[in-house]
């Protein structure tokens, strides 16, 4: 069978489609140009035939996509704040809502940062690239996830600015820090049954603390000030109902200045505090 570009979209879109994917057109179109190794908005350059073995490629690709492993996945990367980071089985997927936390961070003083639970790496990695002279440390329990991030640092050229620690939140971690981040596991267990199919490709340990969804929240908020200098400031991202709890944790540790930042749909998505002067 003689296929187009136009047809290969068509055909794809209309498995993914059956299947009840959201923006199957646009996922089809992104995993057609992954096939033929271009730039989507370069598709309309093809011209036919079109070799059996990138037909076979996009469908392998389709038919992954129909089963939810994630785009990012299929492809190996994400955009995150304008820069493409590689992903893997090993680390979640950076989310646009995160860049509510890289936001709130470029308005404050920085030149060495903490990022608890750094996964890709993205967080880190985008505020040492927005700041120059800065340095920083990511920390994950996750090696694999620390091979995805140093891959990332590499990537970025920020291998002399960024160093990367197997370490269990605080473990192995001396300070002071200017800034300490994280975008920590905060779904609840009792949630996880009723989340996406496609989270089932996330690294659960990313995702849930098997708990209330609060727990990392009181380990990070009870270890920051000792690994703040004056001054310094704790920010994590939030699940949009937590962030009247986390703040309060907040307050208790003794931290000032404290507020919530909301994400571009209105949901509170970071909570932000001070170490006293």
């Amino acid at each position: 069978m003689s296929h187009t570009v136009a047809s290969l979209l068509r055909e794809g879109a209309q498995q993914l489609e059956r299947v009840g994917i959201d923006g199957a057109v646009r996922d089809a179109k992104r995993l057609l140009a992954h096939a033929f190794d271009v730039e989507p908005v370069k598709l309309v350059l093809i011209d036919p035939p079109i070799a059996d073995d990138k037909v076979s490629a996009f469908f392998s690709l389709i038919d992954c996509r129909a089963r939810r492993v994630p785009v990012s996945h299929l492809l190996g990367q994400r955009e995150f704040w304008g820069r493409m980071f590689t992903v893997d089985a090993n680390v979640l997927d950076p989310r646009p809502e995160t860049e509510t936390l890289i936001e709130a961070a470029l308005n404050v003083p920085f030149q060495r940062i903490l990022d608890m639970g750094t996964g890709t790496g993205c967080i880190l990695l985008t505020l040492l690239a927005e700041r120059e002279g800065a340095k920083g440390v990511g920390t994950d329990i996750s090696e694999g996830a620390l091979q995805t991030a140093r891959e990332n640092s590499l990537a970025h050229e920020l291998v002399s600015r960024a160093e990367f620690l197997q370490s269990d939140w605080f473990e192995i971690v001396k300070g002071p820090f200017d800034l300490i981040v994280s975008n920590p596991p905060y779904i609840a267990a009792e949630e996880m049954a009723g989340l996406g199919p496609e989270l089932a490709y996330e690294p659960r340990l990313a995702l849930t603390d098997e708990g209330d969804g609060l727990s990392c929240y009181r380990i990070i908020a009870a270890g920051a000030p000792a690994h703040l200098g004056a001054g310094g400031w704790l920010m994590v991202e939030i699940g949009p109902t937590q962030g009247t709890a986390v703040r309060v944790m907040f307050e208790a540790a003794g931290l000032i200045n404290t507020g919530i930042r909301s994400d571009l749909d209105g949901r509170d998505r970071v909570v932000v505090g001070q170490k006293p002067l």
